[in-house]
C-alpha cells in the first residue's frame, strides 16, 4: 500500500489551484457520480477501446484520474498505474476505490501535479497512457503542446494515448438550454470565446477555466508525435440522454453501444466529447 500522504507534488498555475479546489470541494460529488450516473455512454465506449488496445500487465499513467473509474477498469484487467491529479480530495478517493476493491497493490504511485508537469513518471515507463481530462483545462496553446511532448516522453515507443477533448459547441449548447436570454450580453465574449475556445468561472462556472477545441484543432494538436488510431465522439447521438442507458435491458444496451460506437466517428458523431486514441510515433 502506498502512503497517500507520501504522495508527489507539482507545480501548479493559478488556474489550476482553482480548478483543484473547485473539483475537490464544489463539483466534488457530481464529478464522483458522473461517469456511471449522467454519462454512462462516455464510460461504456471509452471502456470498449481501454479494452482492446491495453493489454494486461500494462503500465498506465491516468492523468486526471478524478475518483478513478478508468483506473479501477484498468486494474482488474491486471494493468498497474500511476494515479494522477491536481486535486488532493480527487486522489485520495481514487486511492480508496482502488484500496476498496482490493488493487491497491497495484498503484504504482500517487502523484499530485498537471499534465504539463510529468516529471514524476520516468521517460519511456508507461504502456498506456490516459489524459482525458487535462487538455480541456489547459487554455493556452503551449501548455497543450507541452502536455502532448510530455505524453510522447513518457510512454514506450509505440505505446498508447488516449486523449479526449470538449467540442466548441458544448458551451452554446447549454448556454442555449439553461440561459438563452443571456446571448445578449454576451456578444463580445462569444466573439472571442469562437476564436479560441476559451472558458472561465464567469461565464462558465460548472467548469470553470477551460479551453474547448474543434476537431481539427485537436487532431493538429497531436499530428507530429503520434499516429491517430481512432477519433470518435464517446456520445454520439445521445448527448444529455446517457443517463437512459441505465434502464435498459442488457441486450438493447449492447445494441445501442454498438450504434454510438458506429456513429461516433462519424463528423456527426464527433459533437460532444471527442476522444483521440493514438499510438505514439518511433521518431520525432
Amino acid at each position: 500500500m502506498i502512503n497517500f500522504a507520501g504522495y508527489r507534488k507539482g507545480k501548479l498555475t493559478g488556474e489550476q489551484e482553482y480548478l483543484a479546489k473547485h473539483y475537490g470541494a464544489t463539483i466534488f460529488q457530481f464529478e464522483s457520480d458522473r461517469l456511471e450516473k449522467h454519462c454512462p455512454v462516455e464510460f461504456a465506449i471509452t471502456c470498449r477501446y481501454l479494452g482492446r488496445h491495453v493489454l494486461s500487465g500494462a503500465v498506465v499513467a491516468d492523468v486526471g484520474v478524478g475518483v478513478g473509474h478508468y483506473s479501477q477498469f484498468l486494474v482488474h484487467k491486471g494493468c498497474s498505474v500511476h494515479l494522477v491529479d491536481i486535486s488532493v480530495e480527487l486522489l485520495r478517493a481514487a486511492r480508496e476505490r482502488l484500496e476498496r476493491a482490493d488493487f491497491g497493490g497495484q498503484i504504482k504511485g500517487i502523484h499530485r501535479t498537471s499534465a504539463t508537469e510529468l516529471g514524476c513518471i520516468e521517460s519511456g515507463s508507461l504502456d498506456a497512457l490516459l489524459m482525458l481530462g487535462p487538455f480541456y483545462h489547459l487554455r493556452e496553446p503551449d501548455q497543450r503542446r507541452r502536455a502532448v511532448r510530455e505524453a510522447r516522453r513518457i510512454l514506450k515507443s509505440r505505446g498508447i494515448l488516449f486523449a479526449a477533448a470538449v467540442n466548441r459547441m458544448a458551451y452554446l449548447r447549454d448556454l442555449f438550454r439553461e440561459r438563452p436570454e443571456e446571448v445578449a450580453v454576451r456578444k463580445a465574449f462569444h466573439r472571442g470565446f469562437l476564436k479560441d475556445g476559451k472558458l472561465d468561472p464567469e461565464h462558465a462556472p460548472p467548469i470553470g477555466y477551460a479551453h474547448l477545441t474543434t476537431v481539427s484543432e485537436f487532431r493538429k494538436l497531436f499530428a507530429e508525435a503520434f499516429e491517430e488510431l481512432a477519433l470518435v465522439g464517446t456520445d454520439s447521438f445521445t448527448t444529455a440522454w446517457q443517463s437512459k442507458l441505465a434502464g435498459l435491458s442488457p441486450g438493447a444496451r449492447e445494441a445501442w453501444l454498438d450504434l454510438v460506437e458506429e456513429t461516433g466517428g462519424t463528423p456527426e458523431g464527433l459533437r460532444s466529447t471527442p476522444r483521440r486514441f493514438s499510438r505514439r510515433t518511433t521518431a520525432w
